[in-house]
This record gives C-alpha cells, sequence and structure tokens, in this order.
C-alpha cells in the first residue's frame, strides 16, 4: 500500500516537472521529503534507505534530468520529419549527401563528469582556472552518407566564417547535391550565407526551433567533451586543438560507432509532444 502510494507520488511530481502547468508551489520529491511525507500520511516513520528500496522495486532510479523545451512547435517538429525522411532514403542510397552542422564552445579549463572515486572521499579534479574567456569555437559537420565527422575551429560563429565553412564542405565533396541540415541561428540565416548555399549547390534546410534532439552534432560535442575535457584541463589554446584533432582522427577510424553515437532521430516520442502542446497557465 505506502509503496504503490509513494509511487503515485512520484508519477504525479515527474509529470508536473515536465509540464508548463506545475503548480505555483512545484514540490521536488527527494527521499528526505518522502519520508516526511509517510509520516505526515501514515504515522510511520521510514528510513532513507527503505524508501529507496521500495522506490527501485516500484521501478524508479536516482537519475539526472533532462529538459523538455515545451517552447518548439509540434506541429513544425513533425512537418520537418516529413520533409527529411525522403532526404534520409536518398542518403542511404547515395543519391545526394546530407550534412549536419552545428556550433560550441569548447573550454580548456575541466569539465566536471561522472567518474568512479571512492566511497567517503571527495572527487577530486585539477584545475587551472582558465577562465570561461580560454575557450575555442568549433564548427561540427557530420556526414551522414559517409558515418565521418570534421570538427573545424574558428574564431566564432558569424556568416563570414560559416560561408568558409560551406566552401570547405564542398572543396570536399566536390560532385552532387548537398542537403545541409542547421538550426536558425543568425549567421545561418544571413543573406551572404544563404547565396553562398546556391552558388555551391547546397540546398539549406532549418530544423524548427528549440529542437535540439533533431541535430546529432550535439551527440558529437558530448562525445567530444567525455573523452577530450572531462577531468582534463589544458594550459594552451594549441594543446586542446591537438586533443580535438587527435579525437576526430581517432573516432573517423570507425564510420558505424559514428553512426550509432550520431543516431539521427526520425520519429517523435508522443508522450513527449503532449506535454509540449499543453496551454501555458494563465497569469493572475
Amino acid at each position: 500500500m505506502i509503496g504503490g502510494a509513494v509511487a503515485g507520488i512520484i508519477d504525479l511530481a515527474l509529470e508536473q516537472a515536465a509540464s508548463q502547468e506545475r503548480p505555483q508551489h512545484f514540490v521536488r520529491w527527494t527521499l528526505k521529503t518522502l519520508a516526511d511525507w509517510c509520516y505526515k500520511t501514515f504515522a510511520v516513520r521510514f528510513s532513507r534507505e527503505t524508501l529507496r528500496q521500495v522506490l527501485k522495486r516500484q521501478g524508479y532510479s536516482w537519475k539526472k534530468a533532462k529538459k523538455l523545451l515545451n517552447k518548439a512547435d509540434s506541429a513544425l517538429r513533425s512537418a520537418f520529419l516529413e520533409q527529411l525522411k525522403p532526404l534520409l532514403e536518398k542518403a542511404t542510397r547515395q543519391e545526394r549527401l546530407l550534412v549536419y552542422i552545428d556550433e560550441a564552445h569548447i573550454h580548456q579549463d575541466t569539465d566536471i563528469g561522472y567518474g568512479w572515486s571512492r566511497k567517503g572521499k571527495r572527487f577530486w579534479v585539477s584545475s587551472n582556472s582558465p577562465g570561461l574567456a580560454a575557450k575555442i569555437s568549433f564548427y561540427g559537420i557530420y556526414y551522414f552518407n559517409d558515418g565521418q565527422v570534421r570538427i573545424w575551429p574558428y574564431p566564432s560563429g558569424r556568416k563570414e566564417h560559416t560561408v568558409n565553412v560551406l566552401e570547405r564542405i564542398r572543396q570536399e565533396k566536390p560532385e552532387g547535391a548537398i542537403d545541409l541540415i542547421w538550426d536558425g541561428a543568425s549567421w545561418h540565416t544571413a543573406k551572404l550565407v544563404q547565396e553562398a548555399g546556391k552558388r555551391l549547390n547546397i540546398n539549406i534546410i532549418q530544423m524548427p526551433s528549440y529542437s535540439p534532439d533533431f541535430m546529432p552534432v550535439e551527440a558529437l560535442w558530448r562525445w567530444l567533451r567525455e573523452d577530450v575535457t572531462y577531468h582534463h584541463y589544458y594550459a594552451t589554446a594549441e594543446a586542446l586543438l591537438q586533443a580535438v584533432n587527435e579525437f576526430t582522427a581517432r573516432i573517423n577510424q570507425n564510420p558505424m560507432i559514428i553512426a550509432d553515437r550520431l543516431w539521427v532521430k526520425d520519429s517523435l516520442i508522443d508522450e513527449e509532444e503532449i506535454l509540449r502542446v499543453r496551454k501555458q497557465p494563465k497569469l493572475e
């Protein structure tokens, strides 16, 4: 009985956390909060370990949350995937080249990530604290047909640099039409960039807003941070550039692993989209 009641509370909390209609006084249900609730509701004092075991038996685990971007338009997301399907088919048949592009800043300082450590001891990782300014901007390119990536450094993301990226892609792939997918960053939509796409026979397709789950290069950035910057800092920009180049060369040796890690989403998850389309609560 108590196990079912606790599970019901957690289910409600999860639904509220993902909803645009969450109550004003939203409760984040930790083991301590659950223990207090059980005592007030059932007049029984449970330890946190007992509640942890109850939740585990009910099919729950303690995990880090992911943001559900509720500003995303589900209708536009669905329309984009319908547009994507024939592009994926043509790319699979090698009739056209499909390319994804995304940008990221990679910092020289240590990224904090999960790792094994002794129980009861603080998990320290070294940092030279170069600050947020010590970073390099990269354009990440995913050649879907080939299972290959490029990670090119630039001073920043701007229209002139983006045109140069398009020209480099065309130099690497001089034959055939190219379908290129990216987000709505200002330098992507600039007239100079759009004209370059036409000149280079690159069909530019913009993803719907608030839809990073449609961009496989996001997975490339996570992979890069896991392998290159987690628990490691770089004293110089040159050292970071070398590590990124070595990472790129290494993963490009196995296109199947790249295709698996940079999986392309081609369908919507109904339970997520239902949460997106709920109306915003009216402000009193």
